[in-house]
């Protein structure tokens, strides 16, 4: 089997996906894999710019349109400045979060439809998916109950929907799993983190 290298990590918001991504690349770095982790919308200097424009909580004005259009813009300057090379040396890159982001949050959470968002990212960076992709799954009430309660987290402007719209978020992560299951592996986000991590952890280790 092909060892994978690009592993994204996606899911709700307060799934916990962040803090376990850093507990497998601390895994992966002792164990001699050369990694890189990152971000979206992020992950370079103009992508981290793009990112407090969308993700300002002042910013509710923002179109539907402009958003996935902004998202886009971010993730071709991060994959072709960061995601690209590192792929390109053999590196492992881990990134929270990436297309599949996109296709959940304006796809379906914004009504713009799957199609017209994937278009606009097949522009941006091609047909290329991630290898593999961990969907850490969670009950909305309980992720967005998780983020009020962590003081020290950053506030977005998508954390601060409606519980309507992250249902509808959830909901097509979970249709997206169905529809490319060879690639898509969902963890119940609703466990302990040691459990969570043991659970992504099995998926991983024989992919690297």
């Amino acid at each position: 089997m092909t060892n994978k290298l690009f592993f994204t990590f996606e899911g709700p918001e307060g799934a916990g996906k962040t803090t376990v991504l850093k507990m497998v690349v601390s895994k992966l770095q002792e164990e001699g894999k050369e990694v890189i982790a990152t971000r979206e919308p992020g992950g370079s200097v103009i992508a981290e710019e793009i990112r407090q424009v969308i993700l300002n909580p002042a910013h509710t004005e923002m179109d539907a349109k402009t958003e996935a259009l902004l998202y886009a813009a971010a993730r071709s300057q991060h994959f072709v400045e960061k995601i690209e090379p590192a792929l390109k040396q053999g590196k492992l890159v881990l990134c929270d979060r990436f297309i599949d982001s996109s296709l959940a949050y304006q796809g379906i959470g914004r009504g713009l439809g799957i199609e017209g968002v994937k278009s606009i990212n097949e522009f941006a960076i091609g047909q290329r998916m991630p290898d593999m992709t961990i969907l850490f799954d969670l009950d909305p009430k309980i992720g967005l109950a998780r983020i009020n309660a962590h003081k020290n987290r950053e506030i977005n402007r998508l954390d601060v929907e409606s519980l309507a719209f992250h249902q509808k978020v959830r909901e097509a992560y979970l249709k997206l799993a169905e529809e490319f299951p060879e690639r898509i592996y969902v963890i119940d986000a609703s466990q302990s983190l040691e459990e969570v991590f043991q659970n992504v952890w099995k998926v991983l280790k024989n992919a690297v």
